[in-house]
């Protein structure tokens, strides 16, 4: 007999995409493309249409779910090369480290981009610190990006197929002597890029950075997908008689957009199209793995993407061109790496068979909320200060409380959300006044409201200010 018996506290499992938009889930009203595995969730569980990630770049979005922290609070929260460091103090507290606490075996598989190791990592060598450092029992990663060296795989901070007759070298300000590069041999590439994107050549797709070696442990970005996949579909196998809490990080559709071959030409919209349909297909699979393990019902599934979507971003792949009416940030203005809803506004599915009661909800509510929130679920405490608000009761459809506030990051700049009312400060070379838009009544903010109404303006104005006190801000845009 396979699976757990029924207990109170789940198993729990977060699964995030990479830059997939609002609008990119025919469950959130896609009508070019259908996501038949994302839609299962979306109508087993509950659907939220005003969630929100803290920040609408990798990095600092990811460091706020892990951490429960504000990206502000920490100047490298920001997106890292493939080389950083490990962004996270080991000391504090983490999501894995909450939940590992509570009794959990704790994994992660996929995306990762925190950093790793201390700055000076030799990848030939065990890799400290990393995922077990910051609470994971399990983890098989990529260090950062598809589109950032090294394009390697780690296994408990272990580097992949690296071996002692052919080490691994990475360098993120110049060449190594004799490696050709993207930017001098484009007649080595089967993708080209629009813009930067010059380095190493990694299966004829040029990447940010330069390595040397390690040829056998380079991925092919063909198979990372099912790869990734059976890395999660094996944790629950190995752990399902006790609970556990996975990360699965979905490494689509971040470029460069390389999809299996079984699913190129499927969408219509060209490689970003594809790979979210391939996206859609590993979740559909990973689902039907907890069917067959006997765990649906006991296990709590929450589906996110790290920040909004993007078209063109950084490769000739078609993606503007062949978009046609599909609006991947569905009826919100902005993309990936802006302020405005669109770069922060993601999908939000959460499902727990028999406790939280299928539907829509409209509750405001944030990813940097799982730490406090999930805590509570599971009987947790800790003693670190953070930014996350327990909002349990909100997630699992009991309430549509959520949460008041909250400080959304675009690209080195700010908006701040209060209830209905979104306010974003002046910029040096964009907008010279305040801008507040009622984010309710006009999701494309298209009408600024801050002259008709000065009073909400003012008190928000106020409120951001404080709440730079209140967080410890330390960023210094």
């Amino acid at each position: 007999m396979y699976g757990q018996t029924k207990m109170e506290s789940p198993n729990i499992v977060i699964i995030e995409a990479d830059d997939l938009g609002f609008g990119d889930l025919s469950c959130y009203g896609a009508t070019a493309i259908q996501t038949s595995g994302m839609d299962r969730l979306a109508n087993e569980g509950l659907r939220f249409t005003d969630a929100y990630c803290t920040a609408a770049t990798s990095t600092p979005s990811r460091y706020s779910l892990l951490t429960g922290m504000y990206p502000w609070s920490n100047p490298q929260a920001k997106i890292l090369p493939g080389n950083a460091a490990l962004i996270i103090d080991t000391h504090r507290i983490t999501l894995p480290k909450m939940m590992r606490s509570a009794g959990y075996v704790t994994g992660a598989v996929g995306k990762w981009h925190l950093g790793l190791g201390d700055g000076a990592v030799d990848w030939n060598q065990p890799i400290y610190p990393g995922a077990k450092e910051v609470g994971y029992d399990y983890s098989f990663i990529q260090a950062a990006t598809n589109d950032r060296v090294p394009c390697i795989f780690i296994e408990n901070g272990k580097g992949v197929g690296l071996s002692a007759d052919d080490p691994l070298y990475v360098n993120y300000r110049m060449n190594f002597p004799g490696e050709p590069t993207g930017k001098d041999n484009p007649k080595l590439l089967r993708m080209h890029p629009s813009v930067g994107h010059g380095g190493s050549i990694v299966n004829g797709v040029p990447r940010i950075g330069f390595q040397k070696g390690g040829k056998a442990a380079q991925w092919r970005d063909e198979d990372m997908a099912e790869l990734f996949l059976e890395k999660a579909k094996h944790f629950l196998q190995e752990n399902q008689n006790r609970p556990f809490f996975l990360y699965y990080g979905l490494h689509q559709p971040h470029v460069p957009r390389v999809p299996n071959e079984r699913f190129v030409g499927k969408s219509g919209m060209g490689p970003r199209g594809d790979v979210i349909l391939e996206a859609d297909w590993c979740v559909e699979e990973f689902l039907k793995e907890l069917d067959r393990l006997n765990l649906t019902d006991n296990t709590l599934v929450i589906l996110t993407s790290d920040n909004g979507p993007v078209l063109d971003d950084g490769y000739q792949d078609q993606a503007e061109e062949l978009v046609g009416s599909h609006k991947p940030a569905g009826p919100y203005r902005g993309w990936k790496t802006m302020r405005y809803a669109g770069g922060t506004c993601i999908p939000f599915i959460v499902r727990w068979p028999g406790v939280v009661e299928p539907g829509v909800s409209d509750a405001f509510v944030c990813q940097m909320d799982l730490l406090a929130s999930l805590a509570s679920l599971v009987g947790q405490s800790y003693p670190d200060r953070t930014d996350s608000q327990n909002t349990l009761q909100t997630f699992l459809g009991k309430n549509r409380k959520g949460r008041n506030e909250l400080v959304i990051e675009g690209m080195l700049d700010y908006a701040y959300r209060q209830g209905d009312w979104v306010m974003i400060p002046p910029y040096p070379g964009e907008n010279r006044t305040y801008e507040l838009y009622n984010i309710r009544k006009d999701p494309e903010q298209k009408n600024d409201l801050s002259e008709s109404e000065p009073k909400v303006l003012r008190r928000m104005m106020m409120r951001f200010e404080e709440l730079k006190r209140e967080t410890g801000k330390k960023t210094n845009f």
